[in-house]
Protein backbone atom coordinates (compact mmCIF):
# COMPACT_ATOMS: atom_id res chain seq x y z
CA UNK A 1 0.00 0.00 0.00
CA UNK A 2 1.71 3.32 -0.90
CA UNK A 3 2.23 5.74 1.72
CA UNK A 4 3.31 9.56 2.32
CA UNK A 5 6.57 10.31 3.50
CA UNK A 6 7.14 10.30 7.38
CA UNK A 7 7.82 14.24 7.72
CA UNK A 8 4.69 15.35 6.54
CA UNK A 9 2.78 13.21 8.74
CA UNK A 10 4.95 15.00 11.41
CA UNK A 11 5.51 18.30 10.45
CA UNK A 12 1.63 18.62 10.32
CA UNK A 13 0.41 16.81 13.48
CA UNK A 14 -0.96 19.02 15.08
CA UNK A 15 -2.90 20.46 12.10
CA UNK A 16 -6.87 19.40 11.33
CA UNK A 17 -6.94 21.76 7.94
CA UNK A 18 -3.48 20.88 5.85
CA UNK A 19 -3.21 23.58 3.68
CA UNK A 20 -3.23 27.18 4.51
CA UNK A 21 -6.93 27.67 5.58
CA UNK A 22 -8.02 28.37 9.03
CA UNK A 23 -11.91 27.04 10.18
CA UNK A 24 -13.28 30.34 9.14
CA UNK A 25 -11.80 30.21 6.16
CA UNK A 26 -13.48 26.60 5.59
CA UNK A 27 -17.02 27.67 6.81
CA UNK A 28 -16.45 30.99 4.42
CA UNK A 29 -15.93 28.47 1.50
CA UNK A 30 -18.81 26.32 2.71
CA UNK A 31 -21.34 29.24 2.36
CA UNK A 32 -20.02 31.06 -0.25
CA UNK A 33 -20.82 27.46 -2.00
CA UNK A 34 -24.55 27.38 -1.08
CA UNK A 35 -24.54 23.84 -0.36
CA UNK A 36 -27.68 22.23 -0.08
CA UNK A 37 -28.00 19.46 2.21
CA UNK A 38 -27.68 16.05 1.09
CA UNK A 39 -24.98 16.77 -1.71
CA UNK A 40 -22.34 14.34 -2.33
CA UNK A 41 -18.57 15.26 -2.04
CA UNK A 42 -15.72 13.25 -3.29
CA UNK A 43 -12.60 14.81 -1.55
CA UNK A 44 -9.17 13.63 -3.20
CA UNK A 45 -6.08 13.92 -0.89
CA UNK A 46 -8.20 14.90 1.19
CA UNK A 47 -5.74 14.73 4.73
CA UNK A 48 -7.72 14.60 8.08
CA UNK A 49 -10.93 14.86 6.52
CA UNK A 50 -12.07 18.57 8.09
CA UNK A 51 -13.66 19.85 5.11
CA UNK A 52 -15.77 16.18 4.69
CA UNK A 53 -16.58 16.02 8.56
CA UNK A 54 -17.16 19.64 9.21
CA UNK A 55 -19.54 19.85 5.95
CA UNK A 56 -21.29 17.25 6.74
CA UNK A 57 -21.92 18.44 10.06
CA UNK A 58 -22.81 21.84 9.12
CA UNK A 59 -24.39 21.15 6.01
CA UNK A 60 -25.42 17.70 6.11
CA UNK A 61 -23.44 16.38 3.07
CA UNK A 62 -22.68 12.86 1.93
CA UNK A 63 -18.68 12.08 1.33
CA UNK A 64 -15.87 9.98 0.07
CA UNK A 65 -12.14 10.64 0.93
CA UNK A 66 -9.46 9.52 -0.08
CA UNK A 67 -5.42 10.39 0.47
CA UNK A 68 -2.18 7.84 0.53
CA UNK A 69 -1.50 8.77 4.17
CA UNK A 70 -2.77 6.01 6.55
CA UNK A 71 -2.14 8.61 9.57
CA UNK A 72 -4.08 11.33 7.86
CA UNK A 73 -6.74 8.77 7.40
CA UNK A 74 -7.28 7.87 10.72
CA UNK A 75 -7.03 11.30 12.15
CA UNK A 76 -10.03 11.49 9.69
CA UNK A 77 -11.93 8.60 10.76
CA UNK A 78 -11.63 10.01 14.21
CA UNK A 79 -12.67 12.95 13.43
CA UNK A 80 -15.76 12.09 11.70
CA UNK A 81 -16.16 9.81 14.90
CA UNK A 82 -16.05 12.91 17.37
CA UNK A 83 -18.40 15.15 15.24
CA UNK A 84 -20.96 11.95 14.65
CA UNK A 85 -20.69 12.22 11.18
CA UNK A 86 -19.49 8.39 10.47
CA UNK A 87 -22.63 7.88 8.88
CA UNK A 88 -22.57 10.39 5.96
CA UNK A 89 -18.76 10.07 5.33
CA UNK A 90 -16.12 7.29 4.74
CA UNK A 91 -12.33 7.55 4.08
CA UNK A 92 -10.24 5.37 1.91
CA UNK A 93 -6.30 5.19 2.37
CA UNK A 94 -5.14 4.81 -1.33
CA UNK A 95 -3.35 6.86 -4.00
CA UNK A 96 -5.83 9.17 -5.25
CA UNK A 97 -3.44 9.30 -7.92
CA UNK A 98 -5.92 8.54 -11.09
CA UNK A 99 -8.77 8.06 -8.98
CA UNK A 100 -12.26 8.23 -10.28
CA UNK A 101 -15.95 7.49 -8.61
CA UNK A 102 -17.77 4.72 -9.54
CA UNK A 103 -20.69 7.08 -8.68
CA UNK A 104 -20.57 10.73 -9.83
CA UNK A 105 -20.31 13.59 -6.87
CA UNK A 106 -22.13 17.16 -6.62
CA UNK A 107 -18.85 18.89 -5.58
CA UNK A 108 -15.58 16.88 -6.48
CA UNK A 109 -12.38 18.69 -5.01
CA UNK A 110 -8.58 18.79 -4.06
CA UNK A 111 -7.29 21.17 -2.10
CA UNK A 112 -3.72 21.60 -2.56
CA UNK A 113 -2.07 18.49 -4.39
CA UNK A 114 -1.80 18.88 -7.93
CA UNK A 115 0.74 15.78 -7.81
CA UNK A 116 -1.98 13.42 -7.96
CA UNK A 117 -2.38 14.64 -11.72
CA UNK A 118 0.41 15.54 -14.31
CA UNK A 119 -0.48 19.30 -13.97
CA UNK A 120 -2.79 22.10 -13.02
CA UNK A 121 -4.70 21.15 -16.72
CA UNK A 122 -4.83 17.78 -16.32
CA UNK A 123 -6.31 17.31 -12.82
CA UNK A 124 -9.19 19.75 -13.74
CA UNK A 125 -9.89 16.42 -16.29
CA UNK A 126 -9.53 14.36 -13.44
CA UNK A 127 -11.75 15.90 -11.61
CA UNK A 128 -14.08 16.28 -13.91
CA UNK A 129 -14.52 12.19 -14.58
CA UNK A 130 -16.30 11.89 -11.24
CA UNK A 131 -18.22 15.08 -11.07
CA UNK A 132 -22.20 15.17 -12.30
CA UNK A 133 -23.79 17.39 -14.83
CA UNK A 134 -24.26 20.55 -13.45
CA UNK A 135 -21.56 19.68 -10.35
CA UNK A 136 -18.56 22.03 -9.24
CA UNK A 137 -14.86 21.28 -9.33
CA UNK A 138 -12.94 22.98 -6.17
CA UNK A 139 -9.07 23.25 -6.67
CA UNK A 140 -6.58 24.67 -4.35
CA UNK A 141 -3.87 26.10 -5.81
CA UNK A 142 -0.62 28.46 -5.02
CA UNK A 143 -0.55 31.36 -6.89
CA UNK A 144 1.93 34.12 -7.19
CA UNK A 145 1.13 37.68 -4.86
CA UNK A 146 4.50 38.82 -6.09
CA UNK A 147 6.57 37.43 -8.27
CA UNK A 148 9.70 36.59 -7.17
CA UNK A 149 13.25 37.98 -8.63
CA UNK A 150 15.84 36.18 -6.95
CA UNK A 151 16.27 32.36 -7.02
CA UNK A 152 16.77 32.24 -3.23
CA UNK A 153 12.87 33.86 -2.94
CA UNK A 154 11.67 31.18 -5.59
CA UNK A 155 12.91 28.43 -3.53
CA UNK A 156 11.49 29.52 -0.45
CA UNK A 157 8.16 28.79 -2.23
CA UNK A 158 9.08 25.63 -3.40
CA UNK A 159 9.32 26.88 -7.54
CA UNK A 160 12.33 26.25 -9.41
CA UNK A 161 11.34 28.54 -12.02
CA UNK A 162 8.61 31.56 -12.11
CA UNK A 163 6.45 29.53 -14.48
CA UNK A 164 5.90 26.88 -11.64
CA UNK A 165 3.08 29.13 -10.06
CA UNK A 166 0.60 31.58 -12.14
CA UNK A 167 -0.68 35.18 -10.61
CA UNK A 168 -3.83 35.21 -9.93
CA UNK A 169 -5.30 36.27 -13.03
CA UNK A 170 -2.77 33.81 -15.00
CA UNK A 171 -4.57 31.70 -12.72
CA UNK A 172 -8.16 31.93 -13.38
CA UNK A 173 -7.05 32.15 -17.29
CA UNK A 174 -5.74 28.69 -16.85
CA UNK A 175 -8.85 27.54 -16.20
CA UNK A 176 -11.14 29.36 -17.98
CA UNK A 177 -9.29 27.94 -21.03
CA UNK A 178 -10.06 24.38 -19.56
CA UNK A 179 -13.92 25.61 -20.71
CA UNK A 180 -15.11 26.11 -17.05
CA UNK A 181 -16.63 28.86 -15.37
CA UNK A 182 -15.18 30.27 -12.23
CA UNK A 183 -18.30 30.61 -9.91
CA UNK A 184 -16.53 31.14 -6.39
CA UNK A 185 -13.13 31.91 -4.96
CA UNK A 186 -12.10 31.90 -0.83
CA UNK A 187 -8.57 33.42 -0.27
CA UNK A 188 -6.00 32.14 1.81
CA UNK A 189 -4.23 35.42 3.81
CA UNK A 190 -1.18 36.24 5.72
CA UNK A 191 -2.76 35.05 8.53
CA UNK A 192 -4.00 32.01 7.74
CA UNK A 193 -0.50 31.29 6.19
CA UNK A 194 1.06 31.88 9.41
CA UNK A 195 -1.33 29.21 11.03
CA UNK A 196 -0.45 26.75 8.69
CA UNK A 197 3.09 27.79 8.17
CA UNK A 198 4.49 28.48 12.14
CA UNK A 199 2.51 25.38 13.45
CA UNK A 200 4.89 23.44 11.56
CA UNK A 201 7.81 25.07 13.26
CA UNK A 202 6.40 23.75 16.62
CA UNK A 203 5.79 20.55 15.52
CA UNK A 204 9.50 20.15 14.53
CA UNK A 205 10.62 21.50 17.70
CA UNK A 206 8.76 19.07 19.85
CA UNK A 207 9.49 16.13 17.61
CA UNK A 208 13.75 17.51 17.94
CA UNK A 209 12.59 17.56 21.97
CA UNK A 210 11.03 13.69 22.05
CA UNK A 211 13.56 12.18 19.29
CA UNK A 212 16.63 13.70 19.08
CA UNK A 213 18.41 10.80 17.31
CA UNK A 214 15.82 9.87 15.30
CA UNK A 215 17.00 9.42 11.23
CA UNK A 216 14.71 12.60 10.64
CA UNK A 217 16.36 14.67 13.53
CA UNK A 218 19.19 16.07 11.67
CA UNK A 219 16.89 17.96 8.30
CA UNK A 220 14.53 18.76 10.53
CA UNK A 221 16.61 20.80 12.72
CA UNK A 222 18.13 21.86 9.35
CA UNK A 223 14.48 23.35 8.48
CA UNK A 224 13.62 24.76 11.83
CA UNK A 225 17.04 27.05 11.58
CA UNK A 226 16.27 27.84 8.31
CA UNK A 227 12.04 28.31 7.69
CA UNK A 228 11.25 31.06 9.67
CA UNK A 229 13.62 33.85 7.82
CA UNK A 230 12.98 31.80 4.65
CA UNK A 231 8.91 32.43 5.08
CA UNK A 232 9.26 35.30 6.56
CA UNK A 233 11.75 37.16 3.99
CA UNK A 234 9.78 35.54 1.04
CA UNK A 235 6.98 33.14 1.35
CA UNK A 236 4.73 35.36 3.42
CA UNK A 237 5.04 37.97 0.63
CA UNK A 238 5.28 36.37 -2.61
CA UNK A 239 2.94 33.68 -2.24
CA UNK A 240 -0.83 33.17 -2.20
CA UNK A 241 -2.99 30.38 -2.33
CA UNK A 242 -6.88 29.66 -2.60
CA UNK A 243 -9.57 27.37 -3.21
CA UNK A 244 -11.34 27.82 -6.55
CA UNK A 245 -14.84 27.14 -7.72
CA UNK A 246 -15.35 26.15 -11.11
CA UNK A 247 -18.45 24.89 -13.58
CA UNK A 248 -17.89 23.25 -16.84
CA UNK A 249 -19.43 25.12 -19.38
Amino acid sequence: MPELPRHHTIRESSHRILNPFTPEKLRQLGDALRIKGGATILDLACGKGELLCTWARDYNIRGLGVDISSVFIANARARSSELGVNDRVTFVHMDARGFTADVPADIVSCLGAEWIADDLIALVALLTQSLKDGGTILIGQPYWRRKPTSPEAMAACGAETIEDWQDLPGLIEVFQAQDCDIVEMVLADQDSWDRYVAAQWRNIRQFLDAYPNDDLAPAFREELSTSPIQYTRYQRDHLGWGVFALKPR
